[in-house]
């Protein structure tokens, strides 16, 4: 009970059903030869599971007895964070149980473009899948990933699948990269300033609004529209149009850290949500 107590305490809900993982796997689609990390392998359900493929997989995990535990049983163990753990240089693909209170932070960075991900299912909180796989209302997170993965809820896991069990449901979360990336990754710096620029501000002050007023047009959105109610493609098309007029340096003054939902003079202009 003491681990137990100890990995809930670290956002770590174990799942319970070997049957589950394999099925997770199956539906994930992985085959012999795939490279797949479990990024917070715990006690290696889902580890086996991919095993069983053929897949080439790495299994991460920061606990040392866990760790320990899963180098009796899989030849590719890494102990580390996997905050901090290096990400392979070749594409990949990711089928793991994160640890919820770090689910966020894990997906920021296995959907950064440069990373080489191919596809990822992960479990994650039922509120952070549904938020940032929905297609509307919008966040700043789901359209800044959305330029380059296509995101869903593959399927809902009550909280009974795992022990020890969370204080709420969970969801597969899954990511596969675009085959046509809706912003070229050489520009997804600028991109992110772009948006977060318009979440914080609103759309008339990244797009003119002359602009804007065309642009709704063509792209389906009502000219009151807020920066939600925009998806992924149409901010993906309001930067290619408009980025070139609008000066770097007014960006990065104003972008910050995207996070606020107040603009100018502290008024709210835009929803500000990441």
């Amino acid at each position: 009970m003491a681990v137990r107590a100890r990995h809930s305490a670290r956002g770590q809900h174990f799942l319970r059903s070997s049957a589950l993982a394999a099925e997770l796997v199956r539906a994930a689609g992985i085959t012999a030869g795939d490279l797949v990390y479990d990024l917070g392998a715990g006690t290696g359900v889902l580890t086996r599971a991919l095993a069983r493929t053929g897949a080439r997989v790495v299994a991460v995990e920061r606990d040392p007895a866990l760790a320990h535990d899963l180098r009796a049983r899989f030849e590719h163990v890494v102990e580390e964070d996997i905050l901090r753990t290096p990400l392979p240089r070749d594409p990949f693909r990711v089928v793991s149980n994160l640890p919820f209170c770090d689910g966020t932070a894990i997906l920021r960075r296995l959907l950064d473009p440069r990373v080489p991900l191919a596809s990822a299912d992960v479990i994650v909180e039922w509120d952070v899948a549904k938020k940032r796989a929905a297609v509307w209302p919008s966040t700043r997170l789901s359209v800044e990933w959305g330029a380059w993965f296509e995101l869903s809820v593959a399927r809902r896991l009550p909280r009974s699948c795992f022990a020890p069990p969370p204080a709420v449901d969970a969801a597969v979360m899954r990511a596969v990269r675009r085959k046509h990336p809706l912003v070229p990754t050489s520009q997804a710096a600028e991109y992110r300033r772009f948006v977060a620029h318009g979440y914080r501000e609103g759309l008339r002050v990244v797009v003119p609004p002359r602009q804007l007023k065309r642009l709704s047009a063509e792209l389906g959105f009502a000219r009151t529209a807020q920066p939600r109610d925009l998806d992924a493609m149409q901010w993906a098309a309001l930067f290619r149009v408009s980025h070139e007029r609008l000066p770097s340096s007014r960006v990065r003054r104003s972008a910050g850290n995207g996070e606020s939902g107040k603009g100018r003079r502290g008024r709210p202009r835009g929803d500000g949500e990441a």
